[in-house]
């Protein structure tokens, strides 16, 4: 547990490093008006904090920056009403007073925006489902035991599941739920699929189908999946050229390359979805060696209470956390209200 005074010296040379991408010394941080302390007394403290592995020395008779293990306690100790500035809450209005009206303009444009605004590299995981719907089911029986489900989209896919049919469930009793899904749930959006079998499908079933709770698992089971395609919205990945840091060309290369690896980044994107509020992940927490030196701070945004996809914005361990949290916040919210218009 640090003391206050060492609390005060860390948030200090974390700002302070933030701003300048310089090692920060002492004499620095005593000059600042909200320390107070002698540089003989700040030096103690940063030695001392060094030693707690909350900062490093990169160099021999350097200043000390701080450590992922410093830029941690930093974000998890953030005053909780940090606003974005006003400019910044204008620029966010104004995109979404526009007259967008398909998914994949505002996730395009909300990237975009992003990326602008904080000068950092912005990354959004969208649902692939907004633009597919239903286009027919088919649930047919290979034996007493065993079916295939098979699913066609509106963009030509085709699906197949197979499926273990429970005792009892007879032929007619499937063709039966075949004939109702048909002709209730074509052109459904596949993200509503589910919502609405339980919703609007669930009582006319449960009146007509002697197996009811048995078939619902079944399509339960079929439909789990049909929500999780994801689509990957890039902008300002160049943005990681203009930071101080990156200055080595390798360490850019490698880091440019895992943005192009769309499953990669699906995957680390899709590990924070439906978390709730602000997460960040700092250095090493991203599990992957190209981003070892870089954040990803994510949000959640949703539609009728379901987790759809997630904004995020990478940058390096030395990101104005606040700020980005800040505009995360305000994205996350407003992208969820516009969504709901677009798809009310």
């Amino acid at each position: 547990m640090l003391t206050e005074r060492q609390r005060m010296i860390l948030n200090a040379i974390v700002d302070d490093y933030i701003r300048s991408a310089e090692p920060v010394g002492s004499r620095s941080i005593s000059k600042r008006g909200d320390v107070g302390f002698s540089p003989a007394t700040i030096r103690n403290e940063m030695a001392d904090l060094e030693d707690l592995g909350f900062l490093e020395q990169p160099h021999t008779s350097a200043g000390r920056i701080p450590s992922h293990k410093g830029y941690r306690y930093y974000v998890d100790h953030l005053d909780p009403i940090y606003e974005a500035l006003p400019t910044e809450q204008s620029t966010l209005r104004a995109f979404f007073a526009e007259k967008l009206n398909a998914t994949e303009q505002v996730i395009q444009h909300a990237a975009m925006i992003l990326s602008h605004i904080t000068n950092y590299t912005s990354i959004l995981l969208g649902p692939e489902v907004f633009h597919t719907s239903l286009r027919h089911f088919q649930l047919l029986s290979l034996n007493e035991t065993t079916a295939v489900a098979i699913i066609v989209t509106s963009t030509g896919q085709v699906e197949s599941k197979t499926v273990a049919v429970p005792p009892g469930v007879s032929v007619s009793e499937m063709e039966k739920v075949v004939n109702l899904l048909n002709s209730k749930l074509i052109n459904v959006p596949l993200y509503k699929l589910k919502s609405r079998l339980y919703r609007e499908l669930g009582q006319e079933m449960q009146r007509h189908l002697t197996n009811f709770e048995e078939i619902m698992s079944i399509l339960d089971n079929i439909f789990v999946d049909t929500d999780t395609d994801q689509r990957v919205y890039l902008s300002g990945a160049t943005n990681m050229l203009n930071q101080p840091e990156f200055k080595d060309v390798d360490k850019v290369k490698d880091i440019l390359d895992l943005l192009e690896e769309t499953p990669t980044l699906t995957k680390m994107m899709a590990a924070t979805q439906g978390a709730a509020g602000i997460q960040v992940r700092i250095g090493t927490e991203n599990n992957h060696e190209a981003f070892a030196n870089c954040s990803l701070i994510t949000a959640t945004y949703s539609l009728d209470g379901e987790a759809l996809g997630t904004i995020g914005i990478l940058g390096p361990t030395r990101m104005e956390y606040a700020r980005v949290m800040s505009l995360l916040g305000i994205l996350s919210k407003d992208l969820t209200i516009m969504l709901s218009k677009l798809y009310k």
